[in-house]
């Protein structure tokens, strides 16, 4: 019996010394985290390197022309026809050069030129034809003050290089089936299309 007594003794003070080491058995202060809290795979004092902003990209600095493919298209680019509106084309018809130019409030305006930058420009537009068709983007004589005109460039978060979603106000630019580019708002859904912008050198003077 007294054997017995002895190492229940024992084993309880194994086990309170066990449960006292894991319970002090943190970093001690300055080694880690406030809190005791986990350190990150890659180490403390590791920082990510933020995702540039939209206005940070030399390409809508309003003094680059660029080039804008819908991302999942194939061979089609954007152009602004003739008749006004905002299309895809697989040929040269059309404004298929547009300079993104700052206007304030991190929006833009995007002007259009013919190929190689020459001419007038004319700034997208958003227009509601107003008889149930959805919005679409067309040519205007271009007016920074014209809210219809000043359009906002996200980056997408883990897109490719210079990924960018197109929007105005609530609507934002995208691929139908049915009816081609269209301005949609997409309350809680998440936007259909984005679009790659390539450098295809300075913008026009004016």
């Amino acid at each position: 019996m007294l054997l017995g007594r002895w190492l229940a003794a024992a084993g309880l003070v194994v086990l309170t010394g066990t449960a006292v080491g894991v319970y002090t058995m943190g970093p001690a202060a300055g080694d880690g985290p406030a809190g005791g809290m986990p350190v990150p795979a890659d180490g403390p004092g590791v920082a990510t390197t933020p995702r540039p902003t939209a206005t940070a990209d030399p390409l809508l600095s309003g003094k680059r022309r660029v080039t804008i493919v819908r991302v999942g298209a194939f061979e089609s680019g954007l152009a602004l026809l003739d008749g006004g509106r905002l299309a895809e084309v697989d040929d040269d018809r059309g404004r298929q050069v547009f300079v993104p130019t700052p206007v304030g409030s991190g929006q833009f305006l995007v002007k259009a030129y013919r190929s190689g930058g020459t001419g007038q420009p004319v700034c997208w537009q958003v227009r509601n034809p107003g008889d149930g068709r959805p919005l679409y983007v067309r040519g205007a004589t271009c007016r920074a003050d014209d809210p219809a005109q000043r359009f906002e460039i996200t980056a997408v978060t883990d897109g490719g290089p210079r990924e960018y979603l197109i929007s105005n106000r609530w609507a934002y630019l995208r691929d139908s089936a049915r009816s081609g580019l269209i301005m949609e708002e997409l309350g809680d859904a998440p936007p259909a299309s984005s679009f790659r912008f390539t450098d295809t050198g300075p913008a026009p003077s004016r």
